[in-house]
């Protein structure tokens, strides 16, 4: 339980790395954004599609898994139409602040099914914890660019931007932790809550960091997705 709780922290620290990268580096150049977004989208492409709804069908029924994946994509819409977090290095407008807190407070209840499915990847048999771990942790780095950058640009202090992605990213260890519970009252639960992850996920790629990256740049979002995909295909050989 105790790894699990980890694994879930360590993807969680990618939105604090993402911030600690804007506040090194400043300024980020679109180009940049663009590759990383692609790269994240890529590598939680291959994980849905190779990984999680292979492994939701293997330990569960059609219908269940069905159902898990619309209840994912469900939430993380609803999500969307609340909170609109906008994947953009450097905010719009007069109001910065509002929109860093608008973004860290939409990246914070998505956080919460990604920890889920760390847990349900832990419960496999094979290794799909790892690699969900890698995929979340990538695509948290550039939300924590894009919550640091607009807070930063409305003049919050790089300590408070950073306790702030910190506080966020102990959302994704307590998914995690909840997940564990989940299982262990009832494995069924496990096949529910891969597919879960991936409806989530899938709403996350599609319509969030693929438009943006493309949107950005072309031509290096479609390098960081290929390569994504390409990364995660080579571990499910060699592991």
């Amino acid at each position: 339980m105790g790894n699990i709780i980890l694994m879930g922290l360590a993807a969680g620290l990618g939105t604090t790395l993402g911030a600690v990268l804007v506040l090194l580096c400043g300024h980020l150049r679109y180009r940049t954004f663009s590759l990383l977004l692609g790269l994240a989208a890529g590598v939680m492409l291959a994980v849905i599609f190779f990984d999680l709804l292979p492994a939701a069908l293997a330990r569960g029924r059609l219908v269940q898994c069905l159902e898990g994946v619309l209840a994912g994509l469900f939430l993380i819409a609803v999500m969307d139409l609340f909170f609109s977090p906008d994947y953009c290095p450097n905010g719009a407008g007069r109001h910065y602040l509002a929109l860093g807190y608008l973004i860290a407070s939409g990246i914070a209840i998505h956080d919460l099914p990604e920890g889920l499915a760390i847990a349900a990847g832990y419960a496999e048999p094979l290794t799909l914890g790892p690699l969900l771990t890698l995929a979340i942790g990538l695509h948290n780095i550039p939300e924590g660019m894009a919550t640091a950058a607009p807070l930063r640009a409305g003049g919050m202090s790089a300590g408070r931007v950073l306790a702030l992605n910190l506080l966020v990213s102990l959302v994704t260890p307590l998914g995690s932790a909840l997940g564990i519970v989940l299982i262990e009252l009832s494995p069924a639960f496990i096949s529910f809550l891969l597919a879960f992850a991936g409806g989530a996920m899938s709403y996350i790629v599609f319509l969030k960091l693929l438009p943006e990256s493309l949107r950005q740049y072309r031509p290096l979002s479609l390098s960081g997705l290929f390569w994504g995909i390409a990364f995660v295909t080579c571990l499910n050989l060699l592991l």
